[in-house]
């Protein structure tokens, strides 16, 4: 389930018939082996980034209702070219308070004393994650559908620590997945640690997903708040957000995170305080 605020309605997210039987059969658990590899996404890539594939995109706008008075207007010259779309600047506004970082399904869970929390029937640990001993108090869950913007921001204004890469698997995002896989931990990630003005240490982790090409980050040692941090290509994805700091976060969103509820943002939407 998920809320929309705009609407204050909860809806159902239901996963669509290629995923259902992905996850849901013993065929397609056995074509997963192969689907969720990066040798399968790049092949993906490279026929999304063709002209054939243009005939992909008004089916994909009428089927996820995508409202493209938001975006900048060209003639795109594949499926990924449209994928990565541009919005138009005051479509989305920057809040002065805690900001989301791309427009989303979140989820806010606190941590606990072992640094940990639960997804589904999932737990997970900040050693999992990030493969090294860290200490955080929140976990910002943004899952990205394909009707969503998928570039993302900084969170604030600061500069880049380090960076590192873990690869893995290609697993959908869709809940589908979290009863019998540990998605977050199994799927490839890019971390960057960030040192922020206002939240301190961040710890942010781009997850890749099904039918992800690409996760193509800005190279940059320092950044100011809504700076583009980068973009994925085609395919649903999901950043994770690591906050070492006490912050007042919106209620409802909380409230619905308990619930095993999402609850949908955009790009630069107040979430805390």
């Amino acid at each position: 389930m998920f809320y929309d605020p705009k609407t204050n309605k909860y809806l159902e997210d239901k996963p669509n018939l290629a995923s259902r039987f992905l996850y849901n059969t013993i065929i397609g658990r056995c074509i997963l082996k192969v689907a969720t590899t990066k040798t399968f996404a790049n092949i993906s890539a490279f026929f999304l980034s063709t002209r054939l594939s243009k005939i992909m995109i008004k089916k994909t706008i009428k089927n996820n209702h995508i409202d493209m008075t938001d975006y900048i207007k060209k003639d795109y010259k594949s499926f990924n070219d449209f994928f990565t779309r541009q919005i138009k600047p005051e479509k989305r506004k920057i809040s002065n308070n805690v900001i989301s970082v791309c427009d989303s399904k979140l989820s806010i869970y606190k941590l606990d004393n072992d640094s940990s929390f639960k997804i589904k029937n999932s737990i997970y640990t900040i050693d999992e994650l990030i493969s090294e001993k860290r200490k955080y108090k929140y976990a910002l869950i943004f899952r990205l559908c394909i009707d969503n913007y998928h570039h993302y921001i900084y969170p604030d204004k600061g500069k880049v620590i380090r960076t590192k890469k873990i690869k893995g698997v290609l697993h959908t995002v869709h809940p589908i997945s979290f009863k019998k896989y540990k998605v977050f931990h199994e799927n490839t990630r890019e971390i960057t640690f960030l040192e922020c003005e206002n939240l301190g240490d961040v710890c942010y982790i781009e997850v890749g997903a099904l039918n992800v090409g690409k996760i193509v980050n800005d190279p940059k040692k320092e950044f100011t708040k809504g700076e583009e941090k980068g973009h994925f290509e085609f395919g649903g994805s999901t950043i994770i957000m690591l906050i070492n700091k006490d912050i007042e976060f919106n209620k409802k969103i909380l409230e619905n995170t308990k619930k095993d509820i999402e609850t949908i943002v955009k790009m630069g939407d107040q979430i805390g305080k």
